[in-house]
């Protein structure tokens, strides 16, 4: 099964030094524009001495992004990264006998996909993969939460989730679902194994179907006053345990 490209966005703003910074550095990334403010002219120039750059403003970054976007004096407009596909991630883990795969399902906010990315990159997961109808698309919004991570981090947009599952399970991948309910906790399962995690939105969690899709469903051990942690901050968690 084959994630759809984004066809319906030509071009993004990037921004903050992380964000452009890893997607200069990344020879898949197509730039179109690159932004600097004065100040910020020597260390570009340090960091990337053969690059054609554009002096601006400060103002005039901001006029082209979401308010009160944090960006350092550094934006670039650029091209949305090709699509991956889920063969393509199902092949970079065929020879490994233990890896980490996350499966967003409803999670929608770009800021909670970016840092996802982020925690899934520090950990050494394999790959991510959300639901194509509900994810947002790729964003400067979510590559600053990714603090550039976004470059190399795969992300996988699937049209059917429990389809992807079934995927999964043929290549050899044991599906943990997680859930705030769970009889058992992430430390019962085996990390040495192919595990793909599925982690639902912090309000609705799971849908029915991909929950019975899951071999088993685990809690992290929380204080029981607290109901559940917000998604990015549970899966940040959820890797460093698994690593």
């Amino acid at each position: 099964m084959k994630a759809q490209k984004n066809n319906n966005q030509n071009q993004i703003v990037l921004y903050g030094r992380h964000a452009v910074f890893e997607a200069l550095r990344n020879p898949l990334r197509k730039i179109i524009k690159i932004m600097i403010t004065n100040e910020n002219e020597a260390e570009f120039k340090k960091e990337f001495p053969t690059l054609t750059y554009e002096k601006t403003l400060k103002k005039d970054i901001e006029k082209t992004l979401p308010q009160n976007a944090v960006h350092q004096g550094f934006a670039l407009i650029t091209k949305p990264l090709d699509s991956v596909f889920l063969e393509d991630l199902i092949r970079s883990t065929t020879n490994k006998e233990r890896c980490v795969l996350l499966i967003l399902d409803q999670v929608t906010d770009p800021q909670n996909i970016g840092a996802i990315m982020r925690s899934a990159a520090a950990f050494n997961a394999s790959g991510i993969i959300v639901q194509d109808k509900n994810a947002p698309l790729e964003s400067g919004t979510m590559a600053k939460a990714s603090a550039g991570t976004i470059e190399f981090m795969p992300l996988v947009r699937a049209t059917n989730l429990s389809r992807t599952i079934e995927q999964l399970k043929k290549a050899g991948f044991w599906i943990i679902g997680m859930d705030g309910y769970a009889k058992q906790s992430l430390k019962d399962i085996n990390k040495n194994a192919k595990l793909a995690i599925v982690m639902g939105s912090e309000g609705a969690g799971m849908r029915r179907l991909i929950q019975e899709s899951c071999d088993i469903t685990v809690r992290l051990n929380i204080n029981p006053r607290v109901e559940s942690l917000n998604v990015s901050v549970a899966a940040a968690i959820m890797l460093y345990e698994l690593a």
